[in-house]
């Protein structure tokens, strides 16, 4: 376990929303502007019982999980989100889609990585789409990636945070002329929260 921690949704569909975030250990993805490249070592973080995380979770006002990575389908979530949904929570993945899909979710946002692209499977599961914009060539992998999935999936097109200022005014331009897409910003880096 890389961080748990209770905090506001900064990013994608449910901006704004209180929720309990479960940060997993290990990624092998490697995108080069990650910037929670500390998660991808599963070895220098702890193990944590799932009683003992569920138990924190449940804790906090917010009926609300997120849990992310790294990428977090790299572990088994079967046994975390079961006692999660026991306890009444509602679960939330942010996941590239690169392993096989585990665990019980209320909402799957899938932010495909072009290094490693997603199972077949998850277009067809996805709640929302979440490309994130790092250079020219990434709005061309965001319409490819956009013909998979299903037509109520949700699609956010985001600015990598070092080149905001630079991919900003691209984003503004096709979310105008393409209007299914969305703008989704990390917000919880502009208000200086986790």
């Amino acid at each position: 376990m890389v961080e748990e921690f209770y905090s506001i949704q900064g990013e994608g569909f449910h901006t704004g929303k209180a929720a309990y975030f479960i940060r997993v250990g290990g990624c092998d993805i490697g995108c080069s502007w990650c910037d929670t490249k500390l998660s991808w070592d599963p070895s220098v973080h702890p193990v944590v019982p799932v009683e003992q995380i569920v138990a924190r979770a449940v804790s906090y006002p917010a009926r609300a999980v997120v849990v992310t990575g790294g990428e977090p389908l790299m572990a088994d979530l079967e046994y975390l989100t079961g006692l999660l949904k026991e306890k009444g929570m509602e679960t939330f993945l942010e996941t590239s889609g690169a392993y096989p899909l585990t665990g019980m979710w209320d909402w799957i946002c899938l932010s495909p990585k072009k290094n490693a692209p997603p199972q077949q499977d998850f277009y067809a599961r996805a709640d929302e789409l979440k490309v994130i914009i790092f250079e020219e060539d990434d709005f061309r992998w965001a319409d490819a990636q956009a013909e998979k999935v299903h037509g109520r999936c949700r699609l956010f097109l985001q600015p990598e945070w070092s080149r905001r200022e630079e991919m900003m005014p691209g984003i503004i331009a096709r979310v105008k002329d393409h209007p299914r897409w969305s703008i989704s910003l990390q917000l919880h880096k502009y208000m200086r929260i986790p």
